[in-house]
């Protein structure tokens, strides 16, 4: 069953390479870029959902001319999930893209980043296939360096060159602990084979904690787990739309990935990794959506959620490792699953905001929330889907984002019943109730406070004169999105059997599916009586209306003759009364004239944040990391004959740890 998703990656590397060849005629490489990741995506999503459903799995291995690791490759539940997110949500954003990038075209030539885009989704699918140590690292090298160079799309831009600098910077930060993970797996099993991993028995438990540890930051930072995740303000705004919606939707899944099939190979978790991984969640969830709140820039807003999105993830994986620890199987397989589902919820409620936001962006050419207003007359269907990813992503019913929310919630209030936990272990899984009620509460506000400026009210300024909606090559993904968002909300038991298997490949065995599926149940009767309320009062509105002039005035100014658009709330001013609780752990910089007497003159309010993980830990923590190195400095003196005494030195030193050490 490997051969389809060898097929995949072989249509995207060819068309990726012919859109290379076809020399400067920028309609032909996007035609053909999008013509196979369309043909791709159909291939690789079938096969990816026959798994998923029939069950199986596949392996195969070549030789290859790399001295160490085998070019081994393979497929199970898990693998052929996280292929379904790539291709669907990858298939999706290429569509948009040949209509995105369009707009570019004049004076720019378009066939590296449609081969770029193709290598992007090829590497994530060798990532997912590896079965080999050193593959996954080549592979998740392709990914990150194919990733750089659509990152600088726009490289005249400074601030577009120092996006890519420092996404550059902190994905090779991350795979240093991938190399030293590795090569400790390997170092106990004797290879760099999955397989081997995965039978050389159980790993020492000072050694398996420290694989854990090296596996949550090396993949945490492609993940962007708080304090990791600097790279992601930077990159995602910098980036073409189509790429944000793809790197946002499935590349930071990559590190979800690599988290889950690592701990596949240290053996039965202790409870410390679950509630490392909640307060992990904890943190990401709740600092990232309330510095998705105070941003002003919509993609930099959006990238934000990213981390608050994460976060919800390492709340279900905690949940997973708790009930593994535990030896509660229903709570394994509902934390692993939540976790698992949403990562697919996110990709694609993520993916359709991104495109949003990048339609705005074509339409209005602004990104500056409080620069917008009013575009829901001009940009309907913009409008609307955006809508769909607003309330989704907020974690409502009915739309799929509550679905995989809702099996977190259901294995926590599990976890705290069933008697299994005690003690630090089962405050940490009763405190993902709150923490993710928080969460949801606060993203609700986010994207309130998004969707009404942006498309509500009044235009602010001049800049949305002449939007409309996009293209039908843009729109057509943004629809087809935001039918995916309803489906799944509408159907969770579908949504559901998807990840049945992989959470049990997870926890380590089965569980028995139907009870929990009972819990879904009343879900999709809700969602279908919303949905059909919906219709129904649409239907409704529309007769009342009919043959009636209908005409539209202005919104009740509060008794003002002559209301203005800058009597609407701003993005500052909307965000500000939930924000006041939280000061202390944002460190904004408020700074504001409040209005006085019954005629005030002037008054406003400037907010300006900061990223306390950037601003008040990395960069002064790096600045005495610098300093610290800089005084060996006094090694490098630019003579030949003592660097060659350093390199004696340290074959001696490998030679003694050998011989000695190792006991050779």
């Amino acid at each position: 069953m490997l051969w389809p998703f060898l097929t995949a990656l072989g249509i995207h590397l060819a068309t990726g390479v012919l859109a290379l060849l076809a020399g400067r005629s920028n309609r032909l490489s996007l035609a053909l870029g999008t013509a196979g990741a369309v043909v791709a995506s159909c291939v690789g999503v079938t096969a990816a959902g026959y798994l998923l459903v029939a069950g199986g799995s596949a392996t195969a291995q070549a030789s290859w001319s790399v001295p160490i690791g085998e070019l081994r490759i393979g497929v199970d539940a898990l693998g052929a999930f996280f292929l379904l997110c790539v291709y669907l949500v990858s298939g999706l954003a290429a569509v948009y893209g040949s209509g995105y990038l369009k707009g570019h075209a004049h004076g720019r030539w378009l066939a590296p980043p449609v081969f770029f885009f193709a290598l992007l989704v090829a590497s994530m699918t060798g990532v997912v296939l590896a079965r080999d140590g050193v593959l996954f690292l080549v592979a998740w090298e392709l990914m990150s360096l194919s990733g750089f160079f659509l990152v600088t799309f726009e490289s005249e831009r400074e601030d577009v060159r120092r996006a890519g600098m420092v996404y550059l910077i902190a994905s090779h930060a991350g795979v240093v602990f991938l190399f030293i993970l590795f090569g400790l797996l390997a170092r106990h099993g004797g290879d760099f084979r999955f397989e081997t991993f995965e039978t050389a028995g159980a790993v020492p438990g000072g050694v398996a904690s420290s694989c854990f540890l090296l596996a949550v930051a090396g993949f945490g930072t492609k993940a962007g787990f708080w304090l990791l995740h600097t790279w992601l303000p930077e990159a995602h705004p910098a980036a073409p739309s189509h790429v944000s919606a793809t790197m946002s939707g499935v590349m930071i899944k990559m590190g979800v990935y690599g988290l889950l099939r690592v701990l596949t190979f240290l053996g039965p978790p202790p409870a410390w990794w679950g509630v490392t991984l909640v307060v992990i969640g904890v943190l990401s969830g709740v600092l990232g959506v309330l510095h998705a709140l105070t941003q002003h820039d919509l993609k930099r807003l959006l990238a934000y959620s990213s981390v608050e999105n994460i976060g919800i993830i390492a709340l279900g994986i905690g949940l997973g490792l708790l009930g593994q620890s535990a030896g509660n199987l229903a709570v394994a397989v509902l934390g692993y699953g939540g976790a698992i589902l949403h990562t697919l919820n996110h990709g694609l409620f993520k993916g359709l905001l991104f495109q949003g936001a990048g339609s705005v962006l074509q339409a209005t050419g602004v990104k500056q929330l409080d620069r917008l207003g009013g575009l829901s007359r001009k940009m309907p269907v913009t409008a609307l889907t955006f809508l769909v990813g607003s309330i989704a992503i907020s974690g409502l019913p009915p739309l799929n984002g509550f679905v995989s929310e809702w099996l977190i919630f259901v294995a926590a209030f599990r976890a705290g019943r069933a008697g299994t936990l005690h003690g630090g272990d089962l405050a940490a899984a009763l405190a993902v109730i709150p923490s993710l009620a928080l969460i949801g509460g606060l993203a609700a506000a986010c994207f309130v406070r998004a969707y009404g400026v942006v498309f509500l009210g009044q235009p602010r300024t001049d800049a949305s004169d002449a939007a409309r909606d996009p293209p039908l090559a843009m729109r057509a993904p943004m629809i087809l999105g935001a039918l995916l968002c309803v489906a799944a909300g509408a159907w969770p038991e579908a949504a559901f059997r998807l990840v049945v298997r992989p959470a049990e490949l997870m926890a380590g065995g089965s569980a028995a599916a139907d009870p929990m599926l009972g819990t879904l149940a009343p879900i999709t009767r809700v969602a279908v009586a919303l949905l059909g309320l919906s219709l129904l009062l649409a239907v409704v509105r529309r007769g009342l209306l009919h043959g009636r002039e209908v005409s539209a005035g202005p919104t009740w100014g509060c008794g003002y003759a002559a209301p203005t658009p800058r009597m609407q709330y701003t993005a500052a001013s909307f965000a500000e009364p939930v924000l006041g609780s939280f000061e202390a752990l944002l460190q904004r910089t408020v700074q504001g004239e409040a209005p006085s007497g019954y005629f005030p003159a002037d008054a406003h309010l400037a907010v300006h944040p900061a990223d306390t993980a950037g601003e008040r830990i990395l960069v002064p923590a790096t600045r005495r990391l610098l300093a610290a190195l800089g005084r060996v400095r006094v090694v490098q003196h630019g003579r030949l004959q003592p660097y060659l005494v350093y390199i004696l030195a340290t074959v001696v030193v490998v030679l003694v740890w050998v011989l000695v050490v190792e006991g050779r």
